[in-house]
């Protein structure tokens, strides 16, 4: 089957553009569904009111596709820079942009919030901010609703490859980069670095939170995954399987699973709590051999994510393909062409995946369907227990394997 396309918001070209090429290494959502950011290739971020845009969409009926003038947003007065006016913003980085996140003041779940004491700025509980992780190992830290700079952060020594903020509001970012290090900083004490994590023995490529903000996930140029406790700043586990660099890793919405993505044309699917691999979706067939598993770069998976309703996950590969998967399905649901796709992730209600290549972004509506109130109930439990607790409840063993996601 194949998705319907939704829509598309193509980045201006120029002729030098088109000697030296553009890269779309970043999009993302804000974690309230207010907007969407990527990035147009060189050192320009665009910043747009996702619901404008998909009011767009619709109105100009982009059932195969939105010509570039229909795309275009039209920008709207920021006199008052509120949130209740969303404004269309194009943010000069300064330099080539890999990375983006967005950080709100306000957590998505409630379980581990924390007061929060404001030092340099006085903005109250509705903060919404964009972090860009830059090529000269910057990350500057922007106001999404005014489109101003706020923080130059400045201690790594190469590429920033990727960004995370804890979801529970705490305003922790996370930054992974080039110079085999992760960076813990503390936005609501001034930016202050509070902890480098150390142990890549090469390029970080990747970083992910879980829903609860306990563990970080971190993967890069080796074929191990990286599982940090951050309530003690210390490694809790590798997970290997992986037979070529892994670039990017997502944990499901419960927390219960942990995607990642390899050169090796393979996308696993942990249990991240006890290291033991559930599931895997190959690119290519047959599968590579482990000895020549670096050799398939037509089938390199560059992303993956998990959408918020934790039975399907998106994947791109450098086989033009943007594949649609359910965790308990060998095969995908849903694949879409893409050439020199590099970044996809999912809209914050699941209902869009966005997909970035040239400078421009791609959408296409998700598999949608009902969740079985078994896998709601699922949810419920594995958001709050880890596998460990599961495993000793006293309920039936195929029930147990159910809630583990074995059967």
């Amino acid at each position: 089957a194949r998705p319907r396309t939704v829509g598309e918001l193509l980045a201006p070209t120029s002729p030098f553009d088109k000697k030296c090429g553009r890269e779309n290494w970043t999009v993302a959502f804000a974690p309230d569904g207010s907007y969407l950011a990527w990035s147009q290739g060189h050192r320009i971020v665009k910043l747009v009111p996702w619901a404008q845009c998909l009011n767009n969409f619709l109105l100009h009926g982009t059932k195969n596709g939105a010509n570039p003038a229909s795309a275009r947003l039209p920008r709207q007065s920021s006199d008052s820079g509120q949130k209740s006016k969303p404004c269309e913003h194009v943010i000069d980085c300064g330099d080539i942009v890999w990375s983006l996140a967005f950080g709100s003041s306000v957590p998505e779940k409630q379980s581990r919030c924390v007061n929060i004491e404001w030092h340099r700025f006085k903005f109250g509980q509705d903060q919404l901010l964009l972090a860009t992780g830059l090529n000269n190992g910057r990350i500057k830290i922007w106001d999404v609703y005014t489109g101003k700079l706020l923080l130059n952060l400045m201690d790594h020594t190469e590429v920033v490859r990727d960004l995370t903020f804890a979801p529970d509001g705490s305003l922790i970012l996370v930054s992974a980069s080039r110079d085999k290090t992760l960076r813990v900083w503390d936005l609501k004490d001034d930016g202050n670095m509070v902890k480098v994590l150390r142990g890549h023995p090469n390029w970080v490529y990747g970083c992910a939170f879980s829903p609860d903000s306990s563990i970080l996930c971190s993967v890069g140029a080796s074929k191990a995954v990286f599982l940090w406790d951050m309530d003690k700043y210390s490694m809790l586990r590798k997970l290997e399987g992986h037979h070529n660099d892994v670039v990017a890793c997502e944990f499901s919405p419960d927390g219960a699973l942990l995607a990642t993505a390899s050169y090796d044309t393979r996308v696993y699917v942990w249990d991240p709590h006890i290291g033991v691999i559930l599931m895997e979706f190959g690119h290519l067939f047959p599968a590579p051999t482990p000895i020549f598993a670096g050799g398939a770069n037509d089938r390199w998976v560059r992303s993956v994510s998990f959408s918020h309703d934790g039975l399907h996950i998106a994947s791109l590969a450098d086989d033009k393909m943007v594949r649609f998967w359910r965790i308990d399905e060998e095969y995908p649901v849903q694949v879409a062409p893409l050439n020199n796709g590099l970044c996809c992730t999912f809209s914050t209600d699941g209902s869009v995946l966005a997909a970035g290549q040239d400078g421009s972004v791609y959408f296409w509506a998700t598999p949608r369907q009902v969740s079985s109130l078994q896998h709601l109930c699922r949810m419920a439990i594995r958001r709050v227990m880890p596998t460990s607790q599961v495993k000793n409840l006293p309920i039936p063993s195929k029930v147990v394997e159910f809630l583990c996601y074995q059967i």
